[in-house]
């Protein structure tokens, strides 16, 4: 999961686990959920799930997991006829559950693909503070035209009213591309079968979008993608589109009986401009979200897209605005004379009524033919609709996952109102979340599986993530996570935080604290907390520890600082001094630390790693170097009786690990420190010793019983060597001498 606002910088925080999950639902009494439609209802504080053959219900007002289950399987016969028509028993021929849309205040509109074989259900759910959720298995309705057939075709739905509108495919085979309304007491409409209108599309969300005050006016709205016909000689281009239809449309009385008179579609456009016109475009649509204020007639709208490159994979962000949408729709439309002609704008007499508009005083029914022959004839429009500022709002390109899901809350700060986005991964990765400062990214689920859906709740200040093997619910504010200093809080600059003098907490506008701290524009630590403690101590990230490399051997000091927006300089002191390390072909500056390809005796020293981050500067570790000789090594693989607590006959000493601990699947996981000191130390020409040398010093029993006495001594030698280098005796890199050279 990832959370952003300004683009182009990586997010603070590596990727981590979110840990503050209060709700988790992973699979029912069925199996695996195998999640396909999760719907959050504010009204009832219930989060509700469809998944293979099953519903449920769970309570969001309690502490404790609270579920109630619905098994509901195809109707019979459905499953066999299904798997004989050739589709797969488990991944097909169930009812894969679509559609969750709230029908009034006591019932749910659920429609599931039913083995191939569509159908819908009321499902009881009761009054606002009950918990029932039953259906009667007898009421099915014929669920053709609200949900497709196939479980993996995409589809959108919004139910206004009673009525349900539906862009999908609806026949079996997948080919007719259809939008459609149904349910309530008007006739149902669907769009003509003319690729001029839809051809090969991907629906991806649809919204209902008020005019005005005046309900007759509303306008339901369709995202989707779709081969574009006026893309000339580029066969097969996708471009992305925002359709329309009136909602008080019922059709033509001649022509267009029962379809719809008012469709109209417009080019979304996100782009990142370029030099000599040149423009790198994102075509298709992975997902949109209406982020509604408090004028609901005029919300924006975030939509993700990708590439279809060959060349590379990339993600953007958009944000269109809805006086830029309706001035599109308002304008000329495309036209094209016949199949020698390019396309243009119209610029003829557009007929009365204005095709894709309901008047309030003309019926469509009452509509000249010539309106609805020219409706028919135009469905496009001229202008395409660009994003807010002319260009994306994030762009990620060559990441190792997809980006296919966004919410968006806008959060009241210090210094204005920030717009956070959380993006769900779509890739068979650990679940992720991407967040828009990019303050952080967080993995959610911790088995292999793509988030398939996000729900934000303002009221519970929550995130519902869904993916295929089930849900969790995590808070949208992370502020423990800053660390414990006021300098953190503000570089992470997460709008949902401040400093209120001792800790990082959540930040409200109407709290009075008088030590609140918060700068999300600038996130200047030296600003926001100069009267705070910005010592070294405070921040309690300062590592000091012996490195040790052998001489000619490549040798790397690590240091990795908490933000990837830091910079990091590599000091070296010596004699009180300190001095910027030289970089060149032989000293390198990783992302990691800092590496020496070859390391030799001058190098030795204490190194500082400091971080630089919106003017703060912090010290993170001091690294003391020390270069062994380079045949030290080869005598010590050669000993049977080095020190179990010395490694390789080095300062400083640390316990070996037991026998079990090098035998067991992943023997590094928890002596990984240890195991860097002696990679450190190896060259090539002694890798095939080290096996050997590991099996007997971590696995022969005499040598750990005599573990006391050989650290005894071995500590006597060390001392007695340091003496000796300080009488500078040139003996610098002597090894204890051997006290065990007998066979166990």
């Amino acid at each position: 999961m990832e959370i952003s606002f300004p683009a182009g910088s990586p997010p603070r925080q590596k990727p981590k686990f979110h840990l503050n999950h209060k709700l988790t639902f992973l699979h029912g009494h069925h199996g695996q959920l195998s999640l396909s439609a999760l719907f959050l209802d504010e009204y009832h504080d219930r989060l509700f799930l469809g998944g293979k053959d099953v519903l449920y219900s769970l309570r969001l007002d309690h502490t404790n997991l609270d579920s109630k289950e619905i098994y509901w399987p195809p109707l019979p016969g459905n499953r066999d006829e299904c798997v004989q028509r050739g589709k797969d028993s488990q991944t097909e021929c169930a009812n894969f559950v679509r559609l969750l849309q709230p029908y009034n205040r006591t019932h749910l509109l659920a429609c599931g693909t039913g083995a191939f074989q569509p159908m819908c259900t009321y499902v009881y759910v009761g009054y606002r503070g009950e918990h029932v959720f039953t259906m009667d298995p007898t009421k099915m309705e014929n669920g053709r035209g609200k949900v497709p057939h196939d479980p993996s075709l995409p589809f959108a739905s919004t139910l206004i009213g009673g009525e349900l509108y539906t862009g999908l495919t609806a026949d079996f085979l997948g080919r007719d591309s259809v939008i459609f309304r149904s349910l309530g007491g008007r006739s149902t409409m669907r769009t003509e079968t003319d690729q001029r209108l839809l051809h090969d599309p991907k629906f991806v969300a649809a919204h209902l979008i008020p005019d005005n005050d005046d309900r007759d006016n509303d306008k339901v709205y369709f995202f989707f993608t779709e081969k574009a016909m006026e893309a000339g000689n580029r066969e097969g281009a996708i471009h992305t589109r925002i359709g329309r239809v009136c909602a008080n449309d019922v059709g033509g009385q001649r022509v267009l009986v029962n379809k719809w008179s008012t469709f109209i579609k417009a080019r979304l456009v996100c782009s990142v401009p370029g030099p000599h016109g040149i423009d790198t475009h994102f075509d298709e649509l992975e997902d949109v979200f209406l982020l509604r204020g408090k004028d609901e007639k005029n919300p924006d709208v975030y939509a993700i897209f990708s590439t279809i490159s060959n060349v590379f994979q990339g993600f953007a962000v958009c944000v269109y605005r809805m006086a830029d949408i309706r001035e599109a729709f308002n304008g000329p439309f495309a036209h094209k004379e016949g199949p020698d002609y390019q396309w243009g704008a119209y610029e003829g007499r557009v007929p009365y009524p204005r095709p894709g508009v309901v008047s309030n005083t003309i019926h469509t029914k009452d509509f000249p033919d010539a309106v609805l022959q020219f409706a028919r004839g135009h469905p496009l429009m001229w202008r395409p609709v660009y994003p807010a500022m002319k260009q994306p709002l994030l762009v990620k390109a060559n990441l190792p996952y997809r980006l296919k899901q966004i919410v968006v809350d806008r959060v009241e700060a210090e210094d204005g109102q920030y717009d956070v986005m959380f993006i769900g991964t779509g890739s068979l990765t650990n679940s992720q979340c991407l967040n828009a400062n990019e303050i952080s990214d967080f993995y959610v689920i911790k088995v292999p599986t793509p988030i398939t859906s996000l729900e934000i709740s303002v009221k519970r200040q929550a995130l519902y993530v869904g993916s295929p093997v089930g849900m969790a619910q995590l808070r949208l504010h992370r502020c423990e996570t800053y660390g414990k200093a006021c300098a953190e809080c503000c570089l992470a600059r997460d709008p949902y935080c401040a400093w209120d003098g001792t800790s990082c907490t959540r930040y409200t506008s109407l709290s009075r604290r008088r030590y609140r701290r918060q700068d999300i524009r600038h996130g200047n630590p030296a600003l926001q907390c100069m009267d705070q403690n910005l010592s070294v101590e405070e921040l309690d990230v300062t590592e000091d520890r012996v490195v040790y490399g052998t001489e000619n051997n490549s040798t790397f000091l690590e240091c990795v600082p908490r933000s990837p927006q830091a910079t990091v300089t590599w000091l070296l002191q010596r004699d009180g001094r300190k001095e910027e390390v030289k970089l060149d072909d032989r000293v390198m500056h990783m992302e990691q630390g800092l590496l020496f390809r070859r390391v030799f005796r001058q190098d030795e020293g204490v190194y500082v790693c400091v971080s630089r981050e919106h003017g703060f500067t912090q010290t993170l570790t001091h690294l003391s170097l020390e270069v062994l000789q380079g045949n030290t090594l080869s005598e010590l693989l050669a000993r049977d009786d080095t020190p179990l607590d010395g490694p390789l006959g080095v300062k400083g000493y640390r316990s070996w690990p037991p026998c079990h601990a090098y035998r067991s699947t992943n023997p590094l996981s928890h002596l990984r420190p240890w195991f860097k000191d002696i990679m450190q130390l190896i060259g090539p020409s002694n890798l095939p010793h080290v096996e050997e040398y590991c099996e007997r010093m971590w696995c022969n029993d005499k040598l750990r019983r005599k573990h006391k006495s050989m650290l005894d001594k071995y500590r006597q030698a060390q001392d007695s060597a340091r003496k000796t280098r300080n009488k500078g005796s040139g003996e610098r890199n002597r090894t204890p001498r051997d006290v065990s050279n007998r066979q166990p």
